[in-house]
């Protein structure tokens, strides 16, 4: 089963969760507040020589958001 991350608005917390795929886009009870967290896509790293370069918000600057990445449902225009 995959771990996902969810985002609570209410009192601004992150979260992890593991979940079966059917599950991962539904709402979840917040660890902090208990109140309806959702999820978010996670933030990587990846080690590129002696430096970590981030990769936040990468869904959004190509164009997706709430997809599953290339060819997976994101927003990279492949097919």
């Amino acid at each position: 089963m995959p771990i996902y991350e969810y985002y609570c608005p209410s009192c601004k917390s992150r979260s992890e969760k593991l979940r079966p795929m059917a599950e991962m886009d539904l709402f979840t009870a917040c660890s902090q507040c208990g109140k309806a967290a959702r999820r978010v896509l996670s933030v990587f790293a990846a080690v590129v020589g002696d430096r970590v370069e981030r990769f936040e918000g990468a869904a959004e600057a190509l164009g997706g958001g709430g997809g599953g990445g290339c060819c997976g449902g994101g927003g990279c225009g492949c097919s």
